[in-house]
C-alpha cells in the first residue's frame, strides 16, 4: 500500500506534516498554545462551522512550494487548507495583531458589558478575546442593539443582545435534532436568533446549544444566577443513561451539584467519550440530575491553570483540620445560631434544588424544597 500523502506547513516558524485537506487552524491546533489562533465560530464536531467571525486571521507569507507567492490579504484560517510548503504567521505576523483587535472591536459595538451579572463570566471566550487581542476602548459612539429575553422551552433562556452570531447553536440544532425550529431571521443588524412564532426548543439534544454557544446569549436556566462559576468544583462524573453516553461534568459546591455540562477539551469544545464518539449529552442528564446520588464521582476534572475557574480545582488539597476542637479537647458550644436572625442562607436549603434563580421568598416560606424553614 501507498503512503498517504502529508504536507508540510510552516506556522510561526514550526514546521509539522498534515494531512490535505487540513485547515491551517487545524494544523496550528496540533501544534497548540499561542501558535493557534482564536476562534469564535468554528468548531470542529459542527460541519460547515467557521467563516463568520474572522478572529483566526492569519497572515500566508508563502502559498506553497509550487507558488511561493504570499496571499495579498490576510485570511481565515478556519476556511483556508493548507499547501505544501505553505508558510504561515500568526503571532509572527506584524499584520494580525491590530487586524484582530479590529474585529474584536467589531464583535463588541453590539455586545453589552454586563460581565458582573452574566452567567458567562469566567467561562466566557469573549472575554477571553478582548482581554488577549482587544483595545482599550471603542470608538463606537451610536446606541447598541437591544432585545428582549427570550424563553425557549422549559430549560433555556435566550439572551440575543449578547449574541454575536456566530451560527454555532444553529448548526447543532440541525445536526443533532430531527428538526431544527431556530435560525437567523432578517438581515444586517436586525438579524438575530429566532424560533417563528415563539416556538419552544425541546428535542431531547437541544441543551447541547449551550455548551457550544461561546458567549452567554444562551443560558441554562436552572443555574442562572446559583453560583459563580469560580466558585464551583468541576469533577468528571457519568451514569447508565439510556439515551446519551452518560459521560459528564459536574459543577459542585460541597455535595450541591449546580450544573451539568459535557466534558470540553482544551479548545472549549465537547470531548470524545470512551465510545469514541463527541461527548454530547442529553437534557435528562444535564437539567434533571442534580443530584450527588444520581452519578458515579470519577475525580476532579483537569483545569488550565491559566482559567479562573483552576482556583476551586480541589487537586491534591487536605482538608484543614478544626484548630479550636483540637485546643479545647471538645466541640466548641454554639452561642449564637446567626440562621436564625439572618432569615436568609438557611443551612437546610438547597440553592441547585430550586427551579431556576434563588430569591427571598425561597427562604422565607416554609416549605421550599419540601423542608422546613
Amino acid at each position: 500500500m501507498s503512503e498517504v500523502q502529508k504536507f508540510k506547513v510552516t506556522i510561526d516558524n514550526i514546521t509539522i506534516e498534515v494531512a490535505p485537506g487540513t485547515t491551517i487552524l487545524e494544523a496550528a491546533r496540533k501544534i497548540g498554545g499561542e501558535v493557534a489562533p482564536p476562534a469564535m465560530c468554528f468548531y470542529s464536531k459542527l460541519k460547515g462551522s467557521g467563516g463568520k467571525c474572522r478572529t483566526c486571521l492569519v497572515e500566508v507569507s508563502k502559498g506553497s512550494e509550487k507558488d511561493p507567492r504570499p496571499m495579498p490579504k490576510l485570511v481565515a484560517s478556519c476556511r483556508t487548507t493548507v499547501m505544501d510548503g505553505m508558510e504561515v504567521k500568526n503571532i509572527t505576523s506584524e499584520k494580525v495583531p491590530d487586524a484582530r483587535a479590529g474585529v474584536v472591536e467589531f464583535l463588541l459595538l453590539n455586545h453589552p458589558l454586563d460581565c458582573p451579572i452574566c452567567d458567562q463570566a469566567g467561562e466566557c471566550h469573549l472575554q477571553d478575546l478582548s482581554y488577549e487581542h482587544g483595545r482599550e476602548g471603542t470608538r463606537y459612539e451610536f446606541q447598541k442593539r437591544v432585545f428582549k429575553k427570550h424563553d425557549l422551552g422549559p430549560y433555556i433562556q435566550l439572551h440575543m443582545t449578547r449574541c454575536i452570531l456566530c451560527y454555532r447553536c444553529v448548526f447543532t440544532a440541525d445536526q443533532l435534532t430531527n428538526k431544527r425550529v431556530h435560525g437567523i431571521l432578517d438581515r444586517g443588524d436586525h438579524a438575530e436568533i429566532a424560533t417563528h412564532i415563539e416556538k419552544a426548543l425541546d428535542n431531547d439534544f437541544i441543551g447541547n446549544v449551550i455548551d457550544v454557544c461561546p458567549v452567554g446569549a444562551l443560558t441554562d436556566k436552572t443555574f442562572r444566577f446559583k453560583n459563580r462559576v469560580w466558585f464551583t468544583k468541576p469533577v468528571d462524573a457519568h451514569r447508565d443513561c439510556p439515551t446519551c453516553s452518560g459521560e459528564v461534568q459536574l459543577w459542585m459546591r460541597g455535595d450541591e451539584v449546580f450544573r451539568v455540562t459535557a466534558r470540553k477539551d482544551e479548545w472549549g469544545e465537547v470531548k470524545e467519550n470512551s465510545k469514541g464518539e463527541t461527548g454530547w449529552i442529553c437534557n435528562e442528564c444535564r437539567f434533571e440530575k442534580k443530584h450527588i446520588h444520581d452519578w458515579t464521582i470519577e475525580g476532579p476534572s483537569v483545569i488550565n491553570r491559566h482559567s479562573v475557574i483552576s482556583q476551586g480545582h480541589y487537586v491534591g488539597i487536605t482538608k484543614p483540620k478544626e484548630t479550636v476542637q483540637e485546643v479545647i479537647g471538645k466541640e466548641p458550644r454554639l452561642l449564637m445560631d446567626i440562621h436564625s436572625v439572618s432569615q436568609v442562607n438557611k443551612p437546610n436549603i438547597d440553592l441547585s434544588l430550586i427551579n431556576g434563580p434563588a430569591h427571598s421568598d425561597d427562604f422565607n416560606h416554609p416549605n421550599t424544597n419540601g423542608k422546613q424553614d
